[in-house]
């Protein structure tokens, strides 16, 4: 029996494909960057990789589709971006135009943002719902744990694996760019916070093919292979 298939829009270079080719569908994936396209393949496995508009492809091709996924980019929503309004305006909102398309089209579908965007009654993961605090290990033996707060909202009732728990005793890091690269300094300045070496971050993901750059606007794949399992009893 064929497996069914996923269309994953704004991908990137594929860590919310990869978790939902782990949850069992063929994912198809879609960015405006066509340099995202090798890793997407030969490091999330997705089937294939289209350069292009999403909202455009979503209106085109999601009647090929039996669910759909979209992480519109954050920039225009995240803290990391200056609160000025003419700054945020500079960065597209697809939420909305994406919401109208995946409504009309009447399939499982997933948008995917950061907490302050614009999305109706969400899901919010976190990495303490999936994996323990101290379970990853930084380069000087220092136990870590992350958070990573994501938004999914869903025509899909969506549910939690367990309770957000965040260990204060478990020193916090996380994969972005901007932030401090020693702890103390970390924990002192208000802004900004610990970013371990690319090799403790990747572990930290799960996500071992991608450029830095990419890992620091990507998701754990163990959030959509949980989202994904869900999707399937929808289809």
């Amino acid at each position: 029996m064929p497996r069914p298939k996923l269309l994953d829009l704004c991908s990137g270079q594929g860590g919310a494909a990869r978790g939902y080719i782990d949850a069992g569908f063929d994912v198809d994936c879609v960015d405006i960057e066509s340099k995202h396209g090798i890793r997407v393949i030969k490091g999330a496995g997705a089937s294939r990789f289209f350069v292009g508009d999403a909202i455009d492809f979503l209106r085109r091709h999601v009647w090929q589709y039996d669910a759909v996924h979209i992480s519109p980019p954050c920039q225009r929503f995240t803290i990391a971006t200056s609160a000025s309004p003419e700054v945020r305006e500079r960065y597209p909102d697809l939420i909305a135009p994406a919401r109208e398309l995946l409504i009309a089209c009447g399939k499982p579908w997933v948008i995917e943002n950061v907490k302050g965007a614009p999305l109706i009654d969400p899901l919010t993961l976190c990495w303490s719902m999936f994996f323990e605090a101290g379970s990853v290990i930084d380069d000087d033996g220092t136990p870590l744990r992350m958070e990573r707060h994501r938004l999914f909202e869903s025509n899909v009732d969506l549910v939690a694996p367990r309770a957000d728990a965040h260990d204060r005793g478990v020193q916090v890091a996380g994969s972005y760019g901007g932030a401090r690269r020693d702890k103390v300094e970390a924990r002192t300045i208000r802004h900004g916070g610990y970013v371990p070496s690319q090799d403790v971050q990747q572990r930290l993901m799960g996500i071992d093919w991608m450029t830095q750059r990419a890992l620091y606007e990507s998701i754990p794949p163990a959030y959509t292979e949980f989202i994904g399992r869900q999707l399937m009893g929808a289809i």
